[in-house]
């Protein structure tokens, strides 16, 4: 599956430091090490809507992780994927009576131009849930080698307790992943299971329902086994950072993560776990079940600056709960009025020490509001609003242009 366009970005001419990372399974800040490049797992959409909010800002925040690594010299593999065939998109194909497959390449194309929009560096591997079939039915068949897959009916299920490991990565109690586990996709009450936990990897056909043949039996990969099989297929084992929204906590990086470690139990799945926060609108949280959505390409279509959309997500630390006001977005739409004329000067305050404070702030747990705070002090002592500055950068505007794009994703 291809990815979308990718933009340039300017070089800074400084390195950025070392970038730190709340990590979800041990509770505490980390500083990432990447042996070799980078590698970072971000979890894609299920394409039966178009992207909106919750999805362009967790997408955002691990832009600014991959920027900020690339900023700090290294170089970075970026492996995400697309969800084109699960329960949620063949129910919508069918309310809407459309073909499955038309519906998520249409949606898929919606999303890279989003994306794209958005300023979003592109994966280096755009992998569809479909074309990913044979790395699932091999990491399947390497399970039941271990003996952690067992049958009911026609569905194989993955038995949680196979994996020593099971529960680090969210911390959640039994109690909790029972109560959490169904209204997330899990079936903990069907029978014949041996663990109300265990998730289904393999579905067996259904009426009405693509299937495909393999040395399983007719039938398609679960969604927990997909992400993994695509991660250890792209990145090998323990590799840097798995990012996706705090809804995916539990089930989804836990199975993800017993999955591959059964499979191979010489390193962790990923060497840290970052989650961003949800957006809400309304008073609930931003979902396509509750339908209380603002779409990017809504936005795009009316004519906001896409990069007005950014700077309000750019306001919220990646890792909070927020609520979109459509006022925020208007306020953003004149926040980067202010900054473009401050551009416009060529000569202004001195621009190294915004350099230092942005890529410190992205290096702390990608704090992009403290980053956009240093940015929008410059422009102030630029524009005088603020009496500071008494010296003058003859280039400040072109080192802050190439600092906001090379660190934030902005393109002024």
């Amino acid at each position: 599956m291809r990815a979308w366009p990718a933009p340039e970005v300017p070089q800074l001419p400084v390195t950025g430091p070392p970038v730190a990372l709340f990590d979800t399974a041990t509770g505490a800040k980390v500083t990432t090490a990447p042996d070799g490049p980078a590698r970072l797992y971000v979890c894609g959409i299920t394409p039966y809507d178009a992207t909106h909010m919750g999805h362009a800002a967790t997408y955002v925040a691990f832009d600014l992780l991959n920027r900020a690594w690339r900023n700090a010299g290294h170089e970075v593999v970026f492996v995400e994927n697309v969800t084109d065939v699960d329960d949620p998109l063949l129910e919508r194909a069918t309310k809407v009576n459309v073909d499955w497959t038309e519906l998520a390449e249409r949606e898929t194309e919606l999303f890279r131009q989003d994306m794209q929009a958005l300023r979003v560096l592109p994966p280096d591997h755009f992998i569809g849930a479909v074309e990913s079939i044979p790395l699932a039915v091999g990491l399947i068949e390497r399970l039941q080698e271990s003996g952690s897959v067992y049958r009911v009916d026609d569905d194989l299920y993955f038995s949680v307790t196979a994996d020593p490991a099971f529960g680090q990565e969210s911390g959640f109690d039994r109690d909790a992943m029972l109560e959490i586990y169904p209204e997330r996709g899990g079936d903990p009450e069907r029978p014949g299971k041996k663990d109300p936990l265990d998730c289904v990897v393999w579905r067996g056909p259904r009426d009405g329902e693509p299937h495909w043949d393999s040395p399983l039996g007719p039938g398609r990969p679960g969604w927990h086994i997909e992400c993994a099989a695509i991660a250890r297929e792209h990145l090998g084992v323990a590799f840097d950072v798995q990012g996706g929204g705090s809804d995916l906590v539990f089930p989804h990086h836990e199975m993800c993560a017993g999955h591959a470690q059964v499979a191979d139990p010489s390193g962790p799945f990923a060497k840290v776990y970052s989650h961003a926060g949800m957006v809400a609108y309304d008073g609930e949280k931003m979902s396509k079940s509750k339908g209380n959505l603002v779409f990017v390409s809504a936005l795009r279509n009316s004519d906001v600056d896409p990069m007005a959309i950014r700077l309000v997500l750019l306001r919220h630390h990646f890792r909070s709960d927020w609520e979109w006001l459509d006022s925020d977005l208007w306020d953003a739409v004149d926040t980067l009025a202010d900054w473009r004329r401050a551009l416009s000067l060529g000569a202004g305050a001195p621009a190294g020490p915004v350099v230092t404070e942005v890529l410190a702030a992205l290096a702390d747990d990608l704090d992009a509001p403290r980053a956009v705070a240093a940015v929008q002090a410059w422009v102030d002592a630029t524009l005088g609003t603020t009496g500071l500055a008494d010296t003058s950068d003859e280039d400040a505007a072109l080192t802050i242009h190439a600092l906001l794009d090379a660190a934030l994703g902005l393109a002024l």
